[in-house]
């Protein structure tokens, strides 16, 4: 079992990063740092089949839970993540019950489900080899996903539904933002929320800075991405620069 899912069923809020590049050392980077989990970005990163695998190890050196986000609701996808070691995969576009079965399924062993045994490194290899099954945190990231949001929770084996607060914001035609923003946005969320209670599921999301992190602590959400290492990168580099510029101006 993944220990996200030992420490959600405690009811922990548990606290990542995510890792858009193919490089072990920013993962393992990461996981020092004392996240929960850190997530391996295969849908709009660059993190290649090359790299998964010495990531995957990296993350789980460093004592956080690894997670992939796979590029598709696709079975083969999710049965390599987690056969590489993944302890969970995050699902992109699950839009309604049906997208969510069909994840769920990839990610469990028959009679529960349709993956294959292919135990090269089990799910949580970094903690055991037996055939473990991986946490399955679908991704609400659409209109269609709020208005199905009930059906999706409904299915057995979605582990946390998490949300993808940019795309949910430009498919309800707003821009997109990370965090939660009033209005039509805040009311898909909420509707989120209050399914994911109903359903006894962990709501997930994605947040930008340290205050939108507060507030959807305060809101609820107990799986929460806190930074990502290229906006990591980009903060601390502008802001090294602005000191430096500064003290030279200053000297001059």
């Amino acid at each position: 079992m993944s220990t996200l899912i030992t420490a959600w069923s405690e009811g922990a809020t548990t606290l990542g990063s995510w890792t858009t590049l193919n490089t072990p050392v920013v993962a393992e980077s990461l996981a020092l740092v004392g996240h929960d989990y850190v997530c391996l970005d295969q849908q709009h990163g660059i993190v290649n089949d090359e790299s998964l695998v010495a990531s995957l190890i990296a993350v789980a050196a460093g004592g956080a839970t690894p997670l992939v986000r796979v590029a598709a609701n696709e079975p083969s996808l999710i049965s390599k993540a987690l056969d590489s070691g993944a302890e969970g995969v995050i699902v992109p576009l699950v839009n309604d019950g049906s997208d969510a079965e069909r994840a769920v399924r990839s990610c469990r062993y028959p009679p529960r489900g349709d993956r294959s045994i292919g135990p090269i490194r089990t799910a949580g290899s970094g903690r055991t080899r037996a055939f473990a099954e991986g946490a399955c945190v679908v991704m609400a990231e659409s209109a269609s996903a709020v208005d199905n949001i009930d059906d999706i929770c409904s299915v057995p084996g979605v582990d946390a539904v998490y949300v993808g607060p940019a795309d949910l914001a430009a498919g309800l035609g707003v821009p997109p933002a990370l965090g939660v923003v009033p209005g039509v946005h805040a009311e898909a969320i909420a509707k989120i929320l209050d399914a994911c209670a109903r359903h006894d599921t962990v709501p997930g999301i994605h947040c930008g800075t340290t205050q939108q992190v507060i507030e959807c602590a305060e809101m609820g959400f107990r799986m929460i991405t806190i930074s990502t290492d290229t906006q990591l990168l980009s903060t601390a580099a502008a802001g090294r620069f602005g000191e430096v510029r500064s003290a030279m101006a200053s000297n001059s």
